[in-house]
């Protein structure tokens, strides 16, 4: 597999050259600057590449062109947001950018996490999902209505008696830890902003959400397979519904609804270890056998589900990348015997790009504080673990 790393530009506190001495490549990253709805330029993507490749690293993904809301609701300015992203397509195209194009269809918040520098037993810190800090956030601070009925009794006593042990300054620590918003985004969450944005999926289910997508793709695909662009798809993170709205890509079942409704090379999967790990349903090696041949982007991270945790909606921990609960063996593995049957049949595309995802804040990142979940030395050791894998398993294969 092809090394990246993803870099959040000119702002991020990781340069570039810190970035070549990690051994990495390839480097993902996006005109994260542009709110969604806002066409790219080629004149934007080409300076964007020009800097990356100055530094003697090539852009091998884009991560990622922003959904929009109206796009996903199919609501207010949606169309005009549509055409935007073709545009963004097209300058892509001209500017001679990358060729894969990584996107989300998450409702409202993206990537969710209750704590996103948890403190570690050894030292350094993580980041955490905990469903009763969840289940405070969204029963009494956010106080959405219904909001008891999605989780077990014992959830909604501990998280009510959690938020009653809650000061000013706790609560406003956790709901912005809930609301950050998109890696790299310019865009952030109020309650009040989240109050509103949930209204807009009334009468929206997981069915009507799917079709909407589906919707999306029948329009964007074709230009993609013009243009030689690949689209893929990121998992649901967590990989269950939250704050009653509906989740459409948590499962292999998901992705093949989707990647079936438009049948084309074009339109493919990310295929996110960490996020479809949580589920205990997850089968990293199923999920490459079904679906190897449109996985475009791969990202490698791993997380541990709580001990004892039972049930759809669980706490857990991002983990070293070769210590949670997804097999990272067998998912390398299998990725490799992807990329042999690539290399058969000829394929232009048969190295895929893979970024070690998230990563402990160790040593130096902790006094970096740079973007939660992406630190250098953390996501370092994760990459050298993981290149430490596929440097066996490909011995092995020889």
């Amino acid at each position: 597999m092809r090394e990246t790393w993803r870099w959040f530009g000119p702002p991020d506190p990781i340069t570039l050259a810190e970035v070549r001495q990690t051994g990495a490549k390839g480097i993902v990253s996006a005109l994260h600057h542009l709110p969604s709805g806002t066409a790219w330029t080629a004149a934007e993507v080409a300076e964007r590449k020009a800097v990356i490749e100055a530094a003697g690293l090539t852009w091998d993904v884009i991560e990622s062109i922003p959904m929009s809301e109206p796009i996903k609701t199919r609501s207010g300015p949606w169309r005009a947001h549509i055409d935007a992203w073709i545009d963004s397509l097209r300058a892509v195209a001209e500017a001679g950018g990358p060729r894969v194009i990584c996107y989300n269809f998450m409702p409202v918040l993206d990537w969710t996490r209750t704590a996103l520098r948890e403190p570690l037993p050894e030292g350094g810190t993580a980041m955490r999902f905990d469903i009763v800090d969840f289940a405070a956030f969204d029963i009494h601070l956010l106080k959405r209505a219904g909001a008891e009925a999605d989780y077990a009794p014992d959830v909604v006593a501990e998280a009510t008696r959690r938020a009653a042990d809650m000061d000013e300054a706790r609560a406003q620590a956790l709901a912005a830890n809930i609301t950050a918003g998109l890696p790299g985004s310019t865009e952030s969450w109020t309650l009040e902003d989240v109050r509103a944005c949930l209204a807009t999926y009334d009468g929206i289910d997981a069915e009507a959400l799917r079709a909407h997508l589906v919707d999306f793709l029948r329009e964007v695909v074709p230009v993609a397979e013009e243009l030689g662009l690949r689209l893929c798809c990121h998992p649901d993170d967590p990989p269950f519904p939250i704050l009653g709205l509906p989740r459409i890509m948590s499962t292999l079942d998901d992705y093949r609804a989707v990647l079936d409704a438009v049948p084309s090379d074009a339109n493919g999967a990310t295929f996110c270890t960490g996020s479809l790990g949580v589920r205990a349903d997850f089968d990293p090696a199923a999920f490459v056998a079904a679906l190897g041949p449109r996985i475009h982007f791969v990202h490698l991270r791993n997380t541990a589900r709580d001990a004892g945790a039972t049930g759809l909606r669980v706490s857990f921990q991002e983990s070293a990348h070769l210590d949670g609960d997804t097999d990272m063996v067998t998912t390398i593995r299998a990725l490799m015997a992807e990329e042999a049957r690539r290399r058969a049949a000829g394929r232009a595309d048969a190295e895929i790009p893979m970024r070690p995802d998230h990563g402990h804040d160790l040593l130096d990142d902790i006094a970096r504080r740079g973007q939660p979940g992406y630190p250098l030395v953390g996501r370092l050791r994760g990459l050298a673990e993981l290149r430490g894998v596929m440097a066996a398993v490909g011995h092995g294969a020889s």
